[in-house]
């Protein structure tokens, strides 16, 4: 079986047993980039609740968090854990937009893909799934995500070596798939799915998996 072919089977078979995942859950494309940086490190259910912490006080917007000082974002978003680390780092991204974009969220999300994808990886504290994460769920870019469950996945079914990297295993989607924002979404969020319940580092449940015997 062809690579391609391999990768559509086990995308038809996650979808088929858990449907359209709705990823990625937010009200804004600022909502977006904000889970993205507060989802480093840390379970969804953590950066839910510092994003609703900041929700509560009226704090979602570009203006209120680049006005805050970063030890106040800092408490706001402690659910989220390396809450110093993260204020930081969601303040050098709004510092990027405010600077190269004068705070216009817009053009900073209407960027070409390139460039966009190179001015998020300029920022201290972005790295390459979290500005993939930016590009595919709030700019709406067609770039695939590749995250640890991504990877475990594909060496556990013998799709890829273990050794191969984050911007190879790319482009294996992205040479194999046809260039599909919709596509990309949701394939990246039923393998975090899959990785959540079944492919788990240790202990996995192999027999309950969709893409068991594959």
């Amino acid at each position: 079986m062809s690579t391609a072919d391999t990768l559509q089977r086990m995308y038809e078979r996650m979808l088929a047993r858990f449907g359209p995942q709705h990823w990625w859950p937010a009200e804004t494309p600022f909502e977006v980039m904000v889970g993205a940086i507060l989802t480093q490190n840390t379970s969804w259910k953590n950066v839910e609740r510092a994003i609703d912490n900041l929700k509560s006080v009226g704090l979602m917007s570009f203006d209120a968090l680049a006005s805050l000082p970063t030890g106040l974002l800092a408490e706001y978003i402690r659910p989220a854990g390396y809450y110093n680390i993260k204020a930081g780092r969601l303040h050098n991204l709004l510092a990027c937009i405010k600077e190269r974009h004068g705070g216009d969220l817009q053009a900073f999300l209407e960027q070409p893909l390139p460039q966009f994808r190179e001015q998020l990886l300029s920022i201290k504290g972005i790295g390459r799934e979290t500005a993939d994460s930016i590009l595919l769920y709030a700019a709406h870019l067609p770039i695939f995500v590749v995250d640890a469950y991504t990877h475990r996945i594909l060496v556990r079914h013998q799709v890829i070596d273990e050794t191969l990297g984050y911007e190879a295993i790319q482009e294996l989607f992205m040479d194999h798939l046809d260039c599909d924002v919709q596509l990309y979404n949701e394939y990246h969020a039923l393998l975090v799915r899959v990785g959540n319940m079944y492919c788990k580092k240790k202990n996995p449940d192999c027999a309950a998996c969709p893409l068991q015997g594959m």
